[in-house]
């Protein structure tokens, strides 16, 4: 056995993890400069803002809905190392399109009637990568790893997937929008070439099953061969419903920032770090507990605690008075408002709650079916993640048309919260 922190100097682990760092770094910056310049530069009301941010996460999540089964058939029937390959390439040309958006932004030139429909272009390519790259970062896993590094490796996949995302949020909030053009572009090239060093993971010799390149069936029948397994079910479904409050958290943050809590995109971009570092920060710490084992013994406590942290956030949310009224607080003054730590709180503990929720069940999706149906099952549980997700944006879009206060949409993630406990409930005593 490989100690968790040993897995980093491995090169059946490291320049895999190094990949998806590099690429969960690329879609946050992209995205978040994208919408940050648009909230904060292009609109001007809090309903439009949070229907551009609603939107933005629905064309990024829509490939994984439509897409995730054939990825999954991909992954399982095809070498996982040279798929990477091949994604990571398109991530160079996505990004010089995007990166291509954002100097248009920047200049001014055509911002609704061209700028934005290529930003919106590049971001739903970027969906069709992740949506192929993300089978693989976890079905890989147990073939690369002995089965007591499994939980190991998923934390540090997640960890890391965090800690990138935390990052490209923070680097996208506080650098030019014409620098976030070229670090795209530089990064996915940086991301191309960490993917020629992933060793070869060439598929099962019994997963010989040719494609099914009709996507909706494909879909149909994925699904239909994974969720008739009770274990499995619980497991995508819980999975689901913690990703679909994730979307809607993260829906909300730029406008509930800005218009809320009256503070500029440096605040709203260190919302999403502190979410991004909290994941990380229970990702790690779940193994910890477990040690090792591959279980959802801490599953429904976390999910009731991170339901709490939201409710907490709403609160004091509701109570943030604004001491220059008509000025938008910089990271700076935010922080010396005596309400700021109390908001920095109650989010981390959303977030670390959250880590520790999910990150074992996708160990346990990776473990409980044969390696030649890994792919498949991740892409099983993307296609059922991307449908709750995409239903979670309609909700808070359609919410926000009909006039409801982004901070009022808080209480329908904590209502949400409390689903994600009885399904992890229900899976801990069917599986521990």
């Amino acid at each position: 056995m490989t100690g968790s922190l040993g897995l980093l100097g491995k090169r059946r682990f490291l320049p895999l993890f190094a990949t998806q760092l590099l690429g969960a770094f690329n879609d946050n910056l992209f995205k978040n400069a994208m919408v940050l310049f648009v909230v904060y530069n292009v609109l001007d009301s809090e309903r439009d803002e949070t229907l551009f941010s609603g939107l933005a996460s629905l064309i990024f999540i829509l490939p994984f809905f439509l897409l995730s089964a054939m990825a999954g058939q991909l992954a399982d029937t095809r070498d996982k190392a040279r798929i990477i390959r091949i994604v990571k390439f398109c991530e160079v040309l996505i990004m010089v399109v995007g990166g291509a958006g954002l100097l248009l932004a920047w200049q001014g030139i055509a911002v609704e009637l061209v700028a934005i429909p290529l930003l919106l272009l590049a971001l739903f390519a970027m969906g069709v990568h992740s949506t192929f790259f993300g089978p693989i970062k976890y079905a890989i896993l147990p073939q690369h790893l002995a089965s007591d590094e499994v939980l190991a490796g998923t934390g540090w996949v997640e960890a890391g997937t965090y800690i990138a995302i935390l990052a490209g949020t923070i680097i996208a909030g506080v650098i030019p929008v014409e620098v976030a053009a070229g670090a795209v572009v530089m990064t996915a090239v940086i991301g191309y070439l960490t993917a020629q060093q992933v060793p070869p993971a060439p598929p099962e010799a019994d997963a010989d099953m040719p494609p099914d390149w009709h996507i909706i069936r494909a879909s149909i029948r994925l699904i239909s061969a994974t969720l008739h397994i009770r274990r499995l079910y619980l497991a995508i479904v819980s999975i689901s419903f913690f990703w679909t409050i994730g979307a809607v958290l993260f829906i909300q943050f730029p406008p509930l920032v800005k218009n809320v809590l009256t503070a500029d995109q440096t605040v709203a971009s260190l919302f999403l770090a502190i979410f991004s570092i909290g994941i990380a920060i229970g990702s790690v710490a779940v193994n910890h507990l477990l040690k090792g084992k591959v279980s959802a013994r801490y599953s429904p406590a976390s999910v009731v605690v991170m339901g709490l942290f939201v409710v907490a956030f709403y609160f004091v949310c509701r109570g943030w008075i604004n001491d220059n009224p008509g000025e938008l607080y910089d990271i700076g003054e935010f922080l010396a408002h005596q309400n700021a730590y109390a908001i920095v709180l109650t989010l981390l503990g959303v977030a670390i709650s959250g880590g520790m929720f999910v990150v074992p069940l996708y160990a346990f999706l990776t473990t409980t079916v044969p390696l030649s149906q890994t792919a498949r099952t991740v892409a099983a549980n993307n296609i059922v993640n991307a449908g709750a997700m995409v239903v979670g944006s309609i909700i808070a879009i359609g919410l926000s048309a009909l006039g409801v206060s982004v901070i009022n949409q808080l209480l329908l993630s904590a209502f949400m919260c409390l689903i994600s406990a009885w399904l992890a409930w229900e899976l801990h005593k069917a599986c521990d």
